[in-house]
């Protein structure tokens, strides 16, 4: 009977105790209450949040460089991993008739300023001739419009020539920061429309993760959480991070799920990983991330 007592009272001690863990992102479920009305100890929550991400450059560290002028490219010297600094050569568009245009443009302004000192002459001239009373007024007023055509021609070319050098300044296409070419989008030869995309630059010294968090799991994201890092083809490799950005928004997914069981149309935090270390992973490389809370 005793022994009978005893199993019976084991048996609803293990019922009373027992409880369901949600793993990937949900927050420990609490047990039912107790038979008898009062509710039994809440578990502790889940300790790590599990999302997938992805390698990125932070903001300004990665350009895709174009041409605001099409036409046809006649330079491109840099390959594929070639390093650059800020202000090197990328591409040049053959620009022969912008040329020419501004040596034309630069030319009239030449001839202006030659006519605007003639006028000038004139003027003085046609001044002191009115004052002895030997020409007229008439005569001075022509000079002095003439001056004054001649002046307004000037600020035209001038800015005609100004025009014609900034648009022949965008046939030549410079490096906007430092960094590695990681893709080239064309080559020498080609003739690309205006926008057209000619190579992508990336300073790889600045990359971070971007790791896609179940918006479920939004609010139990904190900044300076612990994070580690892994990825398939590293085989007991880790790298150690912590949250240092977590966006105001959830958006779609950007990465295809790789467990065929989790939903792909759920919303996700951006939320993003500064590392303590670089990892030999490749621009956009898929990472497994585990975030302690």
């Amino acid at each position: 009977m005793k022994a009978s007592t005893a199993s019976v009272a084991l048996l609803a001690a293990a019922a009373a105790v027992a409880a369901v863990v949600m793993w990937g992102g949900g927050a420990a479920r609490a047990p039912a209450p107790a038979a008898n009305g009062t509710a039994t100890a809440k578990p502790a929550a889940a300790s790590r949040i599990l999302a997938e991400g992805r390698l990125v450059a932070y903001p300004g560290a990665e350009v895709e460089i174009g041409t605001d002028s099409g036409g046809t490219i006649v330079s491109l010297p840099v390959e594929e991993k070639a390093a650059v600094k800020k202000g090197d050569l990328i591409a040049e568009i053959r620009a022969d008739d912008l040329r020419a245009a501004l040596a034309e443009a630069s030319a009239r302004k030449t001839e202006v300023e030659a006519d605007i000192r003639l006028h000038q002459l004139e003027v003085a001239r046609q001044t002191k001739l009115r004052a002895s009373g030997m020409t007229t007024q008439q005569l001075l007023e022509r000079s002095q419009r003439d001056l004054d055509a001649a002046r307004a021609r000037r600020q035209t070319t001038a800015a005609e020539v100004k025009r014609l050098d900034a648009v022949l300044a965008k046939a030549r296409i410079v490096a906007p920061i430092d960094g590695v070419v990681v893709a080239r989008h064309a080559n020498p030869g080609e003739t690309v429309a205006p926008g057209a995309k000619l190579v992508t630059l990336a300073d790889l010294s600045r990359t971070r993760i971007e790791a896609e968090v179940d918006e479920y799991d939004a609010g139990r994201i904190r900044l300076g959480a612990p994070v580690t890092v892994r990825a398939e083809g590293f085989d007991g490799e880790a790298w150690q991070g912590k949250v240092e950005e977590i966006p105001d928004a959830v958006v779609g997914r950007k990465l295809k799920p790789l467990d065929p069981g989790r939903p792909e149309d759920t919303r996700v935090l951006l939320v993003k990983v500064a590392l303590s270390e670089k990892p030999p992973l490749k621009l956009g490389q898929r990472v497994e991330v585990e975030i302690a809370r």
